[in-house]
């Protein structure tokens, strides 16, 4: 087995990735977010929601995570709305 600290630089390698991926796809929820405005259209979107999370679930292969997944998706949905404003 694996030390802790092992484990742990391996969630800190992990963290940044999350970091990265979310800088992006935060930048691309701006973009949108000028693009609704630009057209008029609401932040919310609620059946893109649901389409999202839907198809992003399907990724995740063990069944006791995809509660707290959906979770995390909803959150990030919540704060790309906030940024978007």
């Amino acid at each position: 087995m694996s030390d802790i600290k092992e484990l742990r630089n391996k969630i800190d390698e992990i963290d940044k990735a999350i970091a990265e991926l979310f800088e992006k796809r935060m930048q691309l929820a701006k973009e949108i977010g000028e693009y609704k405005k630009t057209n008029n259209l609401p932040i919310l979107d609620s059946k893109r929601e649901e389409e999202v999370i839907a198809k992003n679930l399907k990724y995740i292969k063990d069944e006791s995570l995809k509660a707290y997944y959906e979770e995390l998706l909803k959150e990030i949905m919540n704060l790309s709305k906030r940024y978007q404003k």
